[in-house]
């Protein structure tokens, strides 16, 4: 019988504090924070408008080897990980597959996407390509790939070898647990123990960022507004205290 760990799920208030930040805000936040490229490269939103965040489960795929695995897509079912990485969905968490970029295995399809829905899954995404799409799309997931193929997911060159472990995705290394952001900008990765300071340093930029706008929307200066020079911090604050933070973040 096949056991595979459950991850430690970061607090509540932290996933609720970085999902009024965009993934653009949040990956500038890191970066200045020392965490240079957070962002899941070349991994695309399937489904514009959708937008996550969420604790990151993993599934790590590697290059098939005979010793190693022996293919039979139904043969005995419980023997295939990318199942059992769905079993310990619940809801709002993400699914994050290493599929090394393969272009040509669909990890999930139409059958294991619904499970996933049904589950309350908030997204998934892969580092390679799911299959299906006709009845994928039907299900209005939140979705973030390289793409789409026909093939079922062992069906060429890899297999999936270890759930709930330290994976890279697109460039970047998740650990199970992580927080994950995503949106039209693309997907990007949170640890949890900079997502105070990411909060709170967002919260910040983000809120400036709407006097700036309003700003430059009336044609004022480029080189005043944004970023905002130190010699218009005293109109933004009376402008912030006049609108408040909640109104001003929307």
């Amino acid at each position: 019988m096949i056991t595979t760990a459950d991850i430690q799920r970061p607090p509540t208030h932290l996933v609720e504090g970085l999902k009024n930040l965009g993934a653009a805000t949040i990956a500038g936040t890191l970066g200045h924070m020392g965490f240079r490229n957070p962002h899941m490269t070349g991994i695309l939103p399937q489904t514009r408008g959708k937008s996550i965040c969420g604790p990151a489960l993993t599934l790590q795929c590697l290059p098939q080897r005979p010793d190693l695995f022996s293919e039979g897509e139904y043969a005995d079912p419980e023997t295939q990980l990318h199942r059992h990485v769905l079993y310990h969905v619940q809801e709002g968490d993400v699914v994050v597959v290493d599929a090394r970029g393969d272009m040509r295995s669909g990890i999930f399809g139409d059958m294991m996407s619904t499970y996933f829905k049904g589950r309350g899954g908030a997204g998934i995404i892969i580092d390679g390509v799911m299959r299906d799409r006709p009845n994928v799309e039907k299900l209005d997931l939140a979705l973030w790939l390289k793409g789409w193929s026909p093939n079922y997911h062992v069906q060429t060159d890899i297999f999936p070898n270890a759930v709930n472990v330290t994976i890279a995705c697109g460039g970047v290394t998740v650990v199970p647990g992580d927080i994950i952001v995503a949106d039209d900008d693309g997907a990007i990765v949170v640890p949890v123990s900079m997502a105070e300071q990411v909060i709170e340093e967002g919260q910040k930029h983000a809120e400036w960022e709407v006097f700036s706008r309003m700003k430059l929307m009336e044609g004022a200066p480029l080189q005043r507004y944004y970023p905002l020079h130190p010699d218009a911090n005293e109109e933004y604050e009376a402008w912030r205290k006049l609108n408040g933070q909640s109104k001003a973040l929307g």
